[in-house]
Parts: structure tokens; sequence; C-alpha cells
């Protein structure tokens, strides 16, 4: 049995009643002018959606008066990593949104820069993930999928994030369950949840994994059909058994945060915190958060950083466990 369970993370977090006392204790000046975003990937994925949704909330509070996203993809976002701490040193108008995916491709890519390089700010959300196959495929449920698994590891083909992200770990889990070598999957790796979108509903991979928020839509359409959740019970209102009822005894859940820049002033990372803090208290927030299917996994600046050590711990262990990393 593998869980990587919300409870994992929710030990030193009040969630969305947390958030809001904090904000109610804000001075009413804590103002940031001008913000840059950076997902450290291609649009349509989960960080670029992240960014995207921070952008209206926090202009629709009038927390900041202009936000722009950027995007910089590339090796499962330690290219945007890179980029960040380089271009953005010291600067108070700058966060990069950072999370499991990346934690991974540091690891795995050996990068030089790790999250230890720049300045924690918050933790905001999860979310569970979701195997799913275009309408047309000949695959109905998860017993197929596992059937041709282990009849042919290679002839199942996973498409998600990049090497090392949740949803290649999430794939390796399921393997490793029913008694196939992960090292044996066959996974191609995507930049960004658009790209990954199209390979997956135009048939060249045989199941994709991602987000529920991010790929809700297409389930919703019909355009896809979703064959499991990694969540450990139902979620309320999705229709969409986990893999543990349907005998694969995986749960894993996916996390963002947000990083300042190496450096930054004590005021400005105070005044980004506290900008951050009265967002995710704010009603725009909350729906989003509600829309997406997203998880509250708010926490402040100082238990993030110490969230994120034992995260970086937990991958290692998971990654060489999978034989992704050595």
């Amino acid at each position: 049995m593998f869980i990587y369970s919300r409870r994992m993370f929710t030990g030193l977090l009040g969630g969305a009643a947390f958030a809001l006392a904090c904000a109610a204790g804000l001075p009413a000046s804590a103002q940031v002018k001008n913000l840059d975003l950076i997902a450290p990937a291609n649009p349509g994925g989960g960080w670029d959606q992240t960014a995207r949704a921070m952008q209206t909330a926090l202009q629709q509070a009038g927390l900041v008066s202009s936000v722009q996203v950027m995007n910089i993809a590339g090796a499962g976002g330690t290219v945007g990593l890179a980029q960040f701490v380089t271009s953005k040193k010291r600067r108070g108008d700058a966060i990069l949104v950072a999370g499991q995916t990346l934690q991974g491709a540091i690891i795995t890519h050996k990068s030089p820069v790790t999250l230890n390089d720049i300045t924690p700010l918050a933790r905001l959300v999860g979310e569970y993930e979701i195997l799913f196959v275009p309408a047309n495929s000949p695959i109905t449920s998860l017993d197929d999928l596992v059937a041709k698994l282990k009849s042919d590891p290679g002839s199942v083909s996973w498409g998600g994030g990049s090497i090392a992200s949740t949803d290649h770990i999430i794939a390796g889990l399921i393997a490793k369950t029913v008694g196939v070598d992960p090292a044996k999957i066959n996974y191609i790796a995507h930049s960004g949840g658009g790209e990954a979108l199209g390979a997956i509903l135009g048939g060249h991979v045989t199941v994709g994994i991602g987000g529920y928020g991010e790929y809700q839509s297409v389930i919703t359409d019909g355009k896809a059909r979703a064959l499991a959740i990694s969540s450990e019970q139902r979620l309320p209102g999705v229709d969409i058994p986990t893999l543990r009822e349907q005998g694969v005894d995986v749960a894993f859940f996916n996390w963002r945060g947000l990083m300042a820049p190496p450096g930054i002033r004590d005021a400005d990372r105070k005044a980004l915190a506290d900008a951050i803090a009265r967002m995710v208290a704010s009603p725009a927030w909350k729906g989003t958060v509600e829309k997406r299917q997203w998880t509250d996994l708010y926490q402040p600046a100082d238990q993030f950083a110490a969230f994120i050590k034992e995260d970086r711990a937990k991958m290692e262990g998971i990654l060489t466990d999978l034989g992704l990393a050595k």
C-alpha cells in the first residue's frame, strides 16, 4: 500500500479559517503595486492555472494594481527556477509558482539550483489526480488498463507532465502496486497541460494522468472518460471511483506553493506574504478553489519552509524506490 495523503499536509495548518484569521490581523497598508507571476511550464497546466487564478483574485481584491503571468517552460520547471534566481534576485515584485513536480525535477535532473535557493512565501492548494482516456478509447475501466499493463507494460503509454512529476510518480506507483516493474513503464512527458491534453485526446498515448481540476472540463464535456482518481475516498460531488476501491492500493496528493526571489528585503517579503494571505481569504480565490476542486492547504512562510524540507526527503525516497533517482 502507498498513501501520500492530505493528512500528511494538514498537521501544521488550519486551512481557510487560518488564512482568514491571518488576513484579519494584517495592516491595511500591505500593498504590492506590480507583480510578475512566473509559471515554470507552458500554458494550460496546473502551475499556469494557479498563476492565472491568482492574477484574477489579486486584482479583484484590489491587492495588486498590475499582475503579469509569465510562462518559462523546460526540464520540469528547473529552467524557470534557474531564470527566476538569476533574473529576479532581490526583487520584491516577483513570485514563482512551485510544487511537488518541481521538487521531483530538481532531484532527478540533479539541478544545481533548488528550492533552498529561493524564499518560501506560502503553500496554497493541492489536488488529487485522475487517470483518463479519450471517449472513444477501447479501454473502458481501470481493470482494462491494468490487464493491458500486466500483459505488456510497454504497450501502455502514460501521458502526463514532466519526468518525475506527480503524474509520473503515480504511474510508477500503480505499476509497482500491480506487480509491474516501474522501470518498464512507457511514460511520455509533456511540458504543459495543454500539450499533454492534445496528445491524450488525440489518441497519441494510452492514458492520461493529471490534476482533476486541470482536466475536469473534458470529463464533463464527454470528450474523455475518467478511470480513477488518486484520493483516499471519493470526492463529494465527483463521480469518479478511487484507485483504492478498484483494487489498486495507491493514494497520492499534489501541492502547489509560492516562492519569492533570493535576497529579497524583509519588507518586500512581508508585503508579498500579506497580499497572499489576503488573497487566500478573498471570495474570488475561495470561489476558484471550489470550482476547480482544489483543496485549501494554506501555510504561511515559516511553516511552508519546514514542509518543503520534509517533502524533499519524502520525494527522494519515492523517486529512488521507483528507479527515477539515484
